[in-house]
């Protein structure tokens, strides 16, 4: 097998929940060296999330934990004390990564911001992620996802025509802002190595969602030509049938209108419908009794079925189409297990888990070599290779440094 693509990046990871460890994490799994920092003795806010393993609280035990910090080793340093600060700029010297998601202004006032890691490494890539960037109005406020789904505008396209927007379920935003912080990231690199020069990479997690393509791109430039507000089409197309509908054993999610309504007439069995008024003309599936009239029809149909018997009957005829899958429905998929999108990694105090395996195939591919580390389970490897002895680190930690 070909090198990891970063084999041989080193990377200081200052970041903490879910879209930095992200970020950290995709650069990871594809061959750099990650040393992920925590504060002693509390360790990343992550490990005190949900899910944990059997329902049981246990910061070694978070789901999201284990997941967001594989292949990393783990270290902990107080970098609100004068020692904790050397000590990571000694880590800094060597590094070709240093990836945070402080609030901005904080890396500043603990004597971390980028001017002076640049001082100490002019070649450093520093990554920031925060919710709206490192300067501008918005700098120092606050966020959930649910506030930058809002504000970056893509929840006003999301909803039922006529009734309040909705937010996508799950941290999307923040996931959504590591994966495009680890591209910038990638970005930097090359440019270091082709270049020669170190940058600081400004993330913002509102503009992730702002500029994103996910429908985004087109909506903006159509408000630009046209003056045009992008409408919520609720789930559903312009098309009969099209959209999310109740089957046997779940949920079926179809593409249907008129181009495709020969190929969901065989797909039904239901040649009579082919050329009926209701729905086989641009007219009637506009109309909304066409809807109903037609879903009634069809959850008949849909209702005698598995998800995965409406899968088989609409691909046989062309129907663009597809079961909606829950979790339990992922991990036995067989296509994706053929592909080895699932992996097995055995944790200390976890035990063995299934994990979600690569995103992206190519030569120089992801591995998972290691799980998420214990609290402070390399301190006395990574220390040790700056120099500091056993008897250093036990009066490091009697201090509370580490």
């Amino acid at each position: 097998m070909a090198e990891q693509a970063l084999c041989g990046v080193k990377v200081l990871d200052l970041t903490w929940y879910i879209a930095g460890p992200y970020c950290t994490k995709l650069l990871a799994d594809y061959g750099a060296e990650v040393i992920k920092v925590e504060r002693p003795g509390q360790g990343d806010p992550a490990r005190r999330l949900g899910p944990f393993l059997g329902d049981e609280p246990d910061p070694e035990k978070s789901g999201l934990f284990l997941h967001l910090n594989t292949n990393k080793r783990g270290i902990t340093l107080d970098l609100k004390s004068d020692t904790g600060v050397k000590v990571f700029k000694e880590l800094v010297k060597d590094a070709d990564i240093l990836v945070e998601s402080f609030s901005p202004g904080v890396m500043e006032r603990l004597g971390l911001g980028y001017q002076e890691m640049e001082e100490i490494n002019p070649k450093l890539i520093m990554t920031s992620i925060s919710n709206f960037g490192q300067n501008g109005p918005y700098r120092d406020f606050k966020a959930s996802d649910l506030i930058l789904f809002g504000m970056g505008g893509a929840m006003y396209d999301n909803g039922v025509p006529e009734r309040h927007p909705l937010k996508k379920g799950g941290t999307l935003i923040q996931f959504q802002g590591g994966n495009h912080a680890a591209a910038a990231t990638v970005l930097a690199l090359i440019a270091n190595r082709l270049q020669g020069i170190g940058q600081q990479v400004d993330i913002s997690l509102f503009l992730t969602q702002m500029g994103t393509i996910d429908r985004r791109m087109s909506y903006l430039i159509n408000y630009q030509y046209n003056k045009e507000v992008s409408p919520r089409l609720g789930g559903r197309g312009l098309g009969i049938p099209y959209g999310v509908y109740p089957c046997k054993d779940g949920y079926f999610d179809l593409a249907g209108g008129l181009t495709f309504w020969s190929r969901i007439v065989n797909m039904l069995g239901m040649p009579d419908l082919l050329h009926d008024p209701r729905f086989s003309t641009p007219e009637g599936q506009s109309r909304g009794e066409s809807r109903e009239e037609f879903d009634a029809i069809f959850l008949t149909w849909l209702m005698q079925r598995t998800k995965r018997e409406c899968v088989e009957a609409g691909q046989a005829q062309g129907v663009l189409c597809g079961a909606v899958c829950n979790t339990e429905d992922l991990l036995s998929d067989p296509h994706w297990r053929a592909r080895g999108s699932w992996v097995d990694i055995e944790h200390p105090v976890a035990g063995k888990l299934t994990y979600p395996g690569a995103p992206i195939r190519m030569e120089t591919s992801f591995q998972i070599k290691c799980p998420a580390p214990l609290l402070g389970q390399h301190n006395e490897e990574v220390y040790g290779a700056l120099g500091y002895t056993k008897d250093d680190l036990v009066k490091l930690r009697e201090r509370g440094v580490i």
